[in-house]
């Protein structure tokens, strides 16, 4: 177990830790910080990924199982004050466990190898509560790859990792791409690529109607505030609206991505395709939206 307890922000480990809170500490270090022990179980099922794991007395005693687990993977345990762990965590009311992790995304070419059915893009996604909380849609609807492209926000942001809600480890995910150079690369792997968008021509149901999400999909969601810039919907395969039945102006990002996500994934395993569905069980939720980068 974790030995003596530290108890100043000053240690060079915390410091070194409480840097990667900062955007170009995260990518200098190719390391960023998991919060609680959701995100630490599901960090420790990625052979060499927690490179380090920040722990209270309490936490250490709440969660001696994945303290052990940390140790038998050759990370290093650090116990720290209530205080100290205040300072390094990103949440109002931390939980005590907090992980420093090596990062975990794909190249595109990897991520696109195995010729995947769904995927996800985000493009000029800049709310990190957005973002994460479209990747754990995504991840629960059965897409096999997100992307973040150059103009969405971190992918390792705090709060975007928090809300991923442990699927930042689950989904191949692809970080920075210029959405120029990706639209070629998705269509080369055989991909209607979708945009979402309350401007479409074409509803969501007369692309499930017309078998079109029968297809293998990269669905693209844009700017809550703004959508997706007209380049973008210039160079997509058709844009796509969720119509709204009610009175509602439109839908959140997260919302709509769910539905979009979710109407994919259920026309691909009707058999109206022309590659087998992958297996595994489908659930999830899901969020289209805007935020600060």
């Amino acid at each position: 177990m974790a030995g003596r307890e530290l108890t100043s922000i000053r240690s060079p480990r915390v410091k070194s830790a409480r840097r990667l809170a900062k955007r170009t500490f995260r990518h200098r270090d190719r390391s960023f910080l998991a919060e609680g022990p959701q995100a630490v179980r599901e960090a420790l099922e990625l052979p060499g990924v927690l490179s380090e794991l920040f722990t209270t007395a309490e936490a250490e005693s709440r969660h001696a199982d994945l303290v052990t687990a940390a140790e038998r993977a050759g990370a290093p345990v650090l116990r720290v004050s209530g205080e100290v762990m205040a300072e390094l965590a990103q949440t109002v009311t931390p939980q005590g466990l907090l992980a420093v992790c090596r990062f975990v995304d794909v190249g595109l070419a990897e991520a696109l190898a195995p010729r995947p059915r769904l995927v996800t893009v985000l493009a000029h996604v800049r709310d990190p509560g957005n973002a994460g909380t479209v990747l754990r849609t995504a991840d629960a609807a059965g897409s096999e790859a997100v992307v973040f492209t150059d103009a969405s926000v971190d992918p390792y942001n705090g709060k975007c990792v928090r809300a991923s809600a442990g699927s930042l480890f689950h989904v191949p995910v692809v970080a920075g791409p210029r959405f120029g150079t990706l639209i070629p690369a998705l269509r080369d792997s055989g991909l209607t690529v979708l945009a979402a968008d309350g401007a479409g021509d074409r509803t969501l149901d007369s692309a499930i109607d017309d078998g079109l999400l029968a297809r293998p999909t990269a669905w693209v969601f844009g700017n809550e505030a703004w959508g997706l810039p007209e380049e973008i919907l210039r160079d997509v395969d058709e844009v796509v609206r969720v119509p709204i039945y009610g009175r509602a102006e439109s839908l959140n990002l997260a919302t709509a991505a769910a539905v979009c996500l979710y109407a994919s994934a259920r026309a691909q395993r009707t058999g109206c395709s022309d590659r087998p569905a992958p297996g595994g069980p489908v659930a999830g939720e899901a969020s289209t939206g805007t935020e600060r980068a």
